[in-house]
């Protein structure tokens, strides 16, 4: 077994040994970050009809650094928009580990993650980055590239056609998330990553969420709670109602 990262439990700062959990698309992955450094990341295969992988991942990477999820000081989970199924999964995992440690649970943009991964070669300035959205419509968020090579967003989330998508990004670089119809107008093809956390400007995940109340941005609704909607003529109750 490796020499332990963290000895202590529950340190004051949130980045003496830090989980971050990112399920927003097909390719998942867990990353422990401690007193500020990437110190493990494993990629999880997320998709419907496949097994929970996310905690079996969690409980690996903290024994591989001689820790346990009572050390941790904070917890971060991608907010999407992306996989209903695979958010839900993310967010409920890492509220039971924030709750079960009593620490910090934070939220921080799929989006942002995978813009993170296109530091090489954009450097510094405006870029929009892209996902699939379905319908033919495309996930989209306004982001800038500081110096040191850190993003931060600079816009809200907006949902978009492809046509849309053309003239919003006229003249700044694209970073299309995972796949593009049309790859000739990517300046690149990017991944949201756990381990892109620290790409980031602090801003873009610092502020606590409420454990009882925050769900990821999943972007759209689930395509069976459509169909539900749609043949019974009003909305989903909610798990908790009566």
């Amino acid at each position: 077994m490796s020499a332990p990262v963290f000895a202590q439990e529950n340190s004051a700062s949130p980045l003496a040994l830090l989980l971050v959990l990112e399920a927003s698309t097909s390719v998942g992955s867990v990353a422990l970050i401690a007193n500020g450094a990437v110190v493990a990341v494993q990629l999880v295969a997320m998709g419907a009809g496949r097994e929970d992988q996310l905690f079996p991942a969690v409980q690996a990477l903290l024994a591989d650094v001689g820790a346990t999820a009572r050390q941790l000081t904070g917890v971060v989970c991608g907010a999407g928009p992306g996989s209903f199924t695979s958010l839900r999964i993310a967010a409920s995992l890492a509220k039971g580990l924030a709750h079960g440690a009593s620490v910090p649970l934070f939220a921080v943009s799929s989006l942002l993650l995978a813009a993170a991964d296109g530091i090489e070669p954009l450097r510094s300035g405006p870029a929009v980055v892209h996902a699939d959205a379905l319908r033919g419509e495309r996930y989209v968020l306004d982001v800038h590239f500081a110096a040191d090579g850190r993003v931060q967003a600079q816009s809200a989330l907006e949902r978009m056609t492809l046509e849309q998508l053309d003239a919003h990004s006229a003249g700044r670089p694209r970073l299309a998330v995972l796949a593009s119809t049309t790859p000739d107008l990517e300046t690149r093809v990017v991944t949201p990553s756990s381990a892109h956390l620290l790409r980031l400007l602090p801003n873009a995940w610092s502020g606590a969420v409420v454990l009882d109340s925050w769900e990821p941005q999943y972007g759209r609704l689930a395509e069976a709670q459509v169909k539900w909607e749609a043949s019974n003529g009003a909305p989903l109750p909610s798990l908790g109602a009566a």
